[in-house]
């Protein structure tokens, strides 16, 4: 049997993505999670062989989702599942671990393919997503890789990261991550100097760039407005 968890910020979604994938008589979802950072969580905790993850939700975006995984829960395989197929995002989830990467108005057995390529230790794009191509890519950029200020990032500060992207302040993430205001702000502070980042205008660049955030919306699912431009 192999155990799944998905990961999606709309219930609706993974009502159908549960239901298309326990059609396969050996697919068991074990887990559901509405957030990245519940992804995460649930991922370490559950130990499932396969991680469905959306590309973009509130929290943590699906690629640092991948990141962490495959540090906490090394045996399980991360799919992606995303409305956006330029090869920077591919490249990006490739880059952090993920097996498969598929895209939504792909038909549903292209997914239950992914699943089952993944748990393989097979590589999965959507077409016409070509694997050449992105091979081809992230051998260009692979000395670029090695030299990555984003791989410095301790777990929390890219948290911090993808959170202050997404318009929360330090007191909403001090709460979502069960630290101090304070402790945000020294997060906070240490990210954008590894990153050579000093204002709120350049770090919404830089995840916009990364696939933190959609390229469409520099606001987050919930609505919040981007916090003001600070130095820093």
């Amino acid at each position: 049997m192999i155990s799944i968890v998905l990961a999606d910020d709309h219930h609706i979604v993974r009502h159908g993505l549960k239901a298309l994938l326990e059609a396969e008589a050996d697919f068991n979802v074990v887990g559901e999670a509405s957030d990245g950072i519940e992804a995460v969580n649930l991922a370490q905790n559950l130990q499932p062989n396969v991680l469905v993850t959306d590309l973009m939700m509130g929290g943590m975006s699906g690629i640092e989702v991948t990141y962490q995984v495959v540090k906490r829960s090394p045996k399980t395989a991360v799919v992606i599942l995303s409305m956006y197929g330029n090869e920077a995002y591919v490249h990006e989830a490739l880059r952090a671990g993920a097996w498969a990467y598929v895209l939504k108005d792909s038909p549903s057995e292209e997914l239950v393919r992914a699943v089952r390529e993944a748990m393989q230790g097979h590589r999965y794009l959507s077409p016409p997503l070509s694997e050449k191509a992105i091979e081809a890519y992230m051998e260009k950029t692979a000395e670029a890789t090695s030299l990555d200020p984003y791989e410095t990032l301790t777990i929390r500060e890219r948290e911090v990261l993808h959170l202050v992207s997404q318009g929360y302040t330090c007191a909403e993430i001090a709460e979502k991550l069960f630290i101090s205001p304070r402790t945000v702000e020294v997060h906070r502070a240490n990210m954008m100097r590894k990153l050579d980042l000093r204002n709120q205008t350049q770090l919404l660049r830089y995840a916009l760039q990364r696939g933190i955030i959609p390229p469409e919306n520099k606001y987050d699912m919930s609505g919040k407005n981007m916090p003001e431009e600070t130095t820093g």
